[in-house]
């Protein structure tokens, strides 16, 4: 079963990426896909239940510990002309207070389905916190994860699956 729910949710983002493949990330995308495809609609719907039972439930989603299991994540698809050039990637975080994960950068942008475990999660985004729906981070961005409220999943799409981690930050302890 767990590889018909991962090829599942890869079966259903490839309508999706091929929807947003021209389009390029940042606050006013942003604010379309949680329009668009906010909390409430059938994508959003479809991609959450199909996650969490791949991190939750059958463990193949957000396997590699990065800062221990509070913070895991794994490729679920490299970008490959199926998937109009994205990977896809699972982030798993859990916050009892506001928490940092690894510093990167998005290159070519990013896409985050935010799809909270705990009420009241929420992901760092563009646009400030967001729980249930997108962030947008532009072409060039780049930060810190950022969690507070309890845990969530982040499903994120990257074009071309570009994503630098070999980027100094500021001083993880220092308020953004």
């Amino acid at each position: 079963m767990t590889e018909d729910h991962q090829r599942a949710l890869i079966e259903r983002s490839i309508p999706f990426l091929d929807e947003v493949k021209n389009r390029t990330a940042g606050k006013e995308f942003e604010a379309w896909l949680n329009t668009t495809y906010g909390p409430d609609s059938e994508l959003y719907q479809d991609l959450a239940r199909l996650i969490k039972i791949g991190v939750l439930e059958e463990g193949w989603a957000a396997t590699i510990e990065v800062d221990g299991p509070r913070y895991r994540r794994s490729r679920l698809a490299e970008p490959t002309a199926a998937t109009h050039y994205f990977s896809i990637t699972a982030v798993y975080m859990d916050s009892v207070e506001r928490y940092r994960g690894q510093y990167h950068a998005h290159p070519y942008g990013e896409l985050n389905l935010v799809v909270p475990l705990d009420p009241g999660a929420t992901l760092a985004g563009p646009s400030g916190w967001q729980g249930p729906g997108w962030t947008a981070p532009a072409p060039g961005s780049h930060h810190y994860p950022e969690v507070r409220g309890g845990a969530l999943i982040a499903l994120f799409y990257l074009p071309a699956g570009r994503i630098s981690y070999d980027i100094t930050g500021p001083d993880r302890t220092s308020a953004p």
